[in-house]
């Protein structure tokens, strides 16, 4: 069974439809939407302050989420996958947003709607990602722009497959 601890008088709230992996760890001040997942070995560390993710947005696994105290937090919007063993700490990412495997958003960078962000790419701190664009590397830069369709297709496909797979363990 996951992990949900309270912290400094703050215990996670879940929307409806939220599936958790057995080993996963929500603490603290965690808000987050409806048809959300969060998979095997994600940690989201609302100790310090406040962590918000919207509807339909699944953290996948080995992912961490974190803010500085009194300094940053993390938003999450809508219709987001956040790929595997990816660390977020203090960002927001705004809604049909893909973030890529391995890479890290540091505190008040802001992810722009509809936009990708390339796998094992690193977000600077209080960088501003344009909406419709893809950005990768280290430091990542914008390397193109993508029509939002593109984007709300892909998104979409990965957040309805990530509600299917959620559906198989509850199953069980």
């Amino acid at each position: 069974m996951a992990l949900i601890k309270s912290v400094r008088g703050f215990t996670p709230k879940m929307g409806k439809n939220v599936f958790l992996a057995d080993n996963a760890t929500v603490i603290g001040d965690v808000e987050m939407g409806d048809d959300c997942s969060i998979w095997f070995n994600a940690v989201l560390r609302g100790d310090v302050n406040s962590i918000r993710i919207g509807n339909k947005v699944n953290i996948q696994d080995g992912t961490v989420l974190h803010t500085l105290y009194q300094k940053s937090t993390v938003e999450i919007g809508d219709n987001v996958s956040v790929g595997h063993n990816v660390t977020i700490h203090g960002a927001k990412i705004e809604d049909n947003v893909l973030i890529g495997m391995g890479a890290t958003i540091l505190d008040h960078a802001v992810i722009g709607t509809n936009s990708i962000i390339a796998a094992n790419s690193l977000v600077l701190t209080g960088t501003k990602v344009e909406p419709n664009s893809v950005y990768a590397g280290i430091p990542a830069k914008k390397v193109k722009d993508i029509e939002p369709e593109q984007t709300s297709e892909m998104v979409n496909k990965i957040a309805n497959n990530y509600l299917m797979y959620s559906g198989w363990y509850k199953e069980d």
